[in-house]
């Protein structure tokens, strides 16, 4: 049957709902380009303003998976499972975590993004290492996952297109933060990869796409519910996205805080969430040893071994591993001070973001590429004493009139008050099939 785009953008405007025929022309029409970019960003904000019903996010989730190639590595005989995140500042869970439960046995075949608006991206933290290479054929893609046992790439020109254009779409359209968008993006990216496990971690707070708990809950569900459909056990977990995660805002600076917990060195969030996942990760696959296995790979060095083994697989100077300070630094430095004696009350993960963004270390724009050595080192955070005067993080960019923008926003980003208040709880829910 033969569709209009601006047909399908009424239909959804209007509030009706889309037939699969309609969805599955839509999604192929974008992938080769008859229908535009313009076209396709008013198509997602009206799904943003008037969502869609299951039958509808049913089909369009089918067809971006089927949009291109869907991977089978039925051949590996161990577990294959992954993770993936909703968006965070700081979040770099993903890069000491894959390594982590490799070095346990667990295959991990890894599809990442790129920072979406104020979030950043664990392909862009990645390509920080001098050589690292994200863009993968399926076949190199294979080829690096039997070897090592995980994969940490984006997806190729091949594997789920449709998502490959309409995420970069989405990011510079004000389109990020819808439940069916979301969840279909994440799902057929992670359905192609022939998952036996999935773990998802929902952010919630003021520096997450979903900003309460109410809607946090309903992706995870959602997401969990997609899962369970084409049989991959797949479990969620809620975490709190009121503050940044660990202590590091930036690409090359959170690959350094990355390697810190793999040398069993980094902020205890940062290292408990990757323990947590890494053990549901375990009891997807089927593999004994929780915690314990997860800490004799970190004790032992196996995990770094991993993270050093895959760079190299994926083109990465590993030096840069050993030695973290070879990693690029932004030339200019400043300081955020404590305005009064007191407690830090308040953090805001969403301004400090989006001022990390305008820096430098995100994107304006779908073409602009994000400079590696900005960041923001946060010296105080939720729940910390500080003095007058004392840092509250350390900012380092490379273009000053971009700074003398942001320095008064990043500022307001903390709150100092003279009584204390405890550090929010880091997981407040595990969603799976047995909780939807």
């Amino acid at each position: 049957m033969a569709y209009t785009a601006i047909e399908l953008i009424e239909t959804k405007r209007d509030r009706s709902v889309l037939s699969p025929d309609a969805i599955e022309w839509l999604i192929g029409a974008y992938t080769d380009g008859s229908v535009p970019d313009y076209q396709m960003s008013a198509m997602a904000m009206a799904i943003l303003l008037n969502g869609m019903n299951s039958d509808e996010l049913t089909a369009w989730t089918e067809a971006m998976l089927h949009s291109g190639e869907v991977m089978d590595f039925s051949e590996i005989a161990a577990a294959k499972v992954d993770k993936h995140s909703t968006g965070g500042v700081g979040d770099k869970i993903s890069i000491p975590l894959v390594p982590v439960v490799a070095a346990c046995g667990v295959y991990v075949p890894m599809i990442s993004g790129r920072g979406l608006g104020h979030t950043g991206g664990t392909l862009d933290k990645l390509e920080s290492i001098p050589g690292f290479t994200t863009g993968l054929t399926p076949d190199e893609f294979r080829k690096v996952l039997t070897e090592h046992g995980l994969v940490l790439a984006g997806q190729s020109e091949t594997m789920v297109p449709a998502d490959r254009k309409l995420y970069a779409l989405r990011d510079v359209t004000g389109t990020v933060p819808s439940i069916p968008l979301i969840a279909s993006s994440i799902m057929s990216k992670k359905l192609a990869e022939g998952l036996d496990g999935l773990l998802l971690d929902v952010k919630t707070g003021s520096g997450a796409f979903m900003k309460d708990l109410v809607h946090a809950r309903a992706l995870a569900h959602t997401m969990v519910g997609i899962g369970a459909s084409h049989e991959v056990d797949t479990v969620a977990f809620i975490t709190s996205m009121s503050q940044p995660l660990g202590n590091e805002v930036g690409n090359a600076n959170e690959i350094k805080e990355s390697i810190d917990v793999l040398r069993g060195e980094g902020p205890a969030d940062v290292s408990e969430l990757t323990m947590v996942f890494g053990e549901t990760m375990l009891e997807l696959a089927g593999v004994d040893g929780g915690r314990e296995r997860l800490d004799d790979a970190i004790r032992s060095g196996a995990a770094l071994q991993k993270f050093i083994d895959v760079t190299e697989a994926h083109g990465g100077d590993a030096s840069v591993i050993e030695d973290p300070s070879l990693l690029v630094r932004a030339p200019h430095e400043a300081v955020i001070a404590a305005p009064a004696d007191g407690y830090v009350t308040r953090c805001d993960a969403f301004i400090i973001g989006v001022s990390a963004t305008w820096l430098g270390a995100g994107r304006e724009r779908k073409k602009d590429i994000p400079d590696p050595g900005v960041g923001i080192t946060l010296k105080a955070k939720i729940g910390d004493e500080v003095a007058k005067g004392d840092p509250l993080a350390i900012v380092r960019y490379g273009d000053q009139t971009k700074w003398e923008t942001q320095s008064d926003t990043l500022s307001s980003a903390w709150t100092v008050s003279e009584r204390p208040v405890s550090a929010p709880e880091l997981i407040i829910e595990r969603v799976d099939v047995t909780t939807i």
